[in-house]
């Protein structure tokens, strides 16, 4: 009998290899876009690639039809994915869509809202909560107030004013504000990042979130003069999302600072912890660094 299963398993090796052999299925990612104000054609297969680099993730890509397009035919499976990578900022879904998606998170579905998908979706209620903070769209104090980093301290500033803005493209630097939450834990307390635009005056609900890091926006670079949340969680119901502001353009997706969040944010979205070590070639307090992302694609 011992010989008989030594065989079965001499027969497999051989078979499929040692790296054929998976103790664990992969995680299932999908990705979502087609309309944007951003450059979605260019930005998704850099996010897809750097999902699958983990060696974590298997990734799908659903597009919407494109923008004044009939969206009734547009139902993404959102059920049968472990995270929804949310690069979309177009035209609302069809009731059917928004409701599965909505159930979809509240039953414990991970969800990556990047970069300009905070803009998305205005007057979709539910999403606003989802998300957390948002801009643009018309979005304003009656949408939530602002939250600011100011004395070692959460702040919920109420004042009246637009939600969403940036100055012009600029360096800045990261500054961790939760230090034992599983995305940043091991990350140095501050690092920098490339030129990039940096989110500022985001407002919403701001329901069960917990900022991560935040990136002061200096007044005279058009910014706010306030340390702005850049990356940030929200549990909804039994969902975990996660909200990463950076990555303009696929350039600025060859930031080592915006990989590493990005790719430990989507673990954690879709299983609730981070696996994977922080790199050796992680961006330094003064010091930003990139990674030839876009080379042979």
């Amino acid at each position: 009998m011992h010989r008989r299963r030594l065989i079965v398993c001499v027969t497999l090796v051989l078979t499929l290899g040692w790296s054929g052999i998976s103790f664990a299925e992969k995680l299932r990612a999908l990705i979502v876009d087609g309309q944007n104000a951003h450059d979605w054609k260019g930005t998704t297969p850099v996010l897809k690639r750097l999902l699958e680099e983990t060696g974590l993730f298997t990734v799908d890509v659903t597009t919407s039809p494109p923008r004044g397009a009939d969206m009734s035919g547009f139902k993404p499976k959102f059920h049968d994915y472990n995270v929804v990578v949310l690069n979309y900022q177009g035209d609302p879904w069809p009731e059917e869509t928004k409701k599965a998606f909505v159930d979809y998170v509240r039953n414990g579905g991970g969800v990556v809202v990047y970069h300009f998908a905070c803009a998305a979706f205005p007057d979709w209620p539910e999403y606003n909560e989802i998300i957390g903070l948002g801009g643009w769209g018309g979005r304003n104090e009656k949408w939530g107030p602002y939250v600011r980093w100011r004395d070692g301290k959460i702040v919920y500033d109420h004042s009246p004013g637009r939600a969403g803005g940036h100055g012009p493209m600029q360096a800045f630097a990261i500054d961790i504000r939760e230090p034992n939450h599983p995305v940043t834990q091991g990350l140095p307390p501050r690092f920098m990042h490339v030129e990039d635009e940096l989110y500022g005056w985001l407002r919403g609900p701001a329901k069960n979130l917990t900022v991560l890091a935040t990136a002061f926006a200096p007044k005279d670079k058009g910014g706010s003069d306030e340390h702005e949340p850049i990356i940030f969680t929200v549990q909804y119901g039994k969902g975990r999302v996660y909200q990463i502001a950076l990555g303009h353009t696929p350039k600025e997706l060859q930031s080592v600072a915006f990989i590493v969040l990005f790719q430990r944010g989507a673990e954690w979205a879709a299983t609730g912890k981070v696996t994977q070590p922080v790199p050796a070639d992680f961006p330094t307090a003064t010091e930003a660094r990139t990674r030839p992302l876009l080379a042979g694609n």
